[in-house]
């Protein structure tokens, strides 16, 4: 026997080995928590994982769809067989479609930014300002039949629908040309 162990009473040299023992065990548990730990950590993870991939598979499928909607309704706004225009509160032409674009005979690019009074014969301006006014005032949808045309364009007569928008008081204004109907 070693000396250390020779100094040790009966009892003392039982405890210590009892401590020894213990210290294995727990070497091996603490291995084993260790080992239980990592894989419920890397089980959370894989379900994790899964539930991004879930979520993203979402993601792409809304996506689609929001491109296809917009697709759908940039074919109906653009190419509709009426003009749109969005006009600020004092007149200026903020979007249009081609038909209006059209209409006002332009390229749209060139238009934006445009007052649409300016395409208004001098005749009808008062009663296009009146319109305007009224659709601000009101809140409510307006009509107006009137004569376009400026800088060498052909004279058309429209029959155009607007109503304001939300706060931001934005005109929504759709207009038909009526001159074939007209004789």
């Amino acid at each position: 026997m070693n000396k250390e162990k020779r100094n040790f009473t009966g009892d003392q040299m039982l405890r210590r080995n009892a401590e020894e023992l213990l210290k294995k065990k727990q070497v091996k548990m603490n291995s084993l928590l260790i080992e239980t730990d990592t894989i419920k950590l890397l089980h959370e993870l894989q379900v994790h994982q899964i539930e991004l991939e879930m979520q993203n598979e979402e993601l792409i499928q809304a996506n689609l769809t929001a491109e296809t909607a917009l697709r759908k309704y940039t074919m109906l706004y653009d190419f509709a067989p009426m003009g749109y225009f969005t006009l600020d509160p004092g007149g200026i032409i903020t979007e249009l479609n081609f038909t209006g674009a059209e209409i006002l005979g332009d390229k749209r690019f060139s238009l934006v930014n445009t007052n649409f009074r300016v395409f208004v014969e001098d005749d009808f301006r008062t009663e296009f300002d009146k319109f305007l006014k009224k659709i601000h005032s009101n809140k409510g949808k307006e009509s107006l039949e009137l004569k376009l045309g400026n800088n060498g364009n052909p004279e058309c007569t429209v029959y155009m629908e607007g109503v304001v928008t939300g706060d931001d008081k934005y005109c929504l204004l759709s207009v038909v040309d009526i001159s074939g109907f007209r004789k």
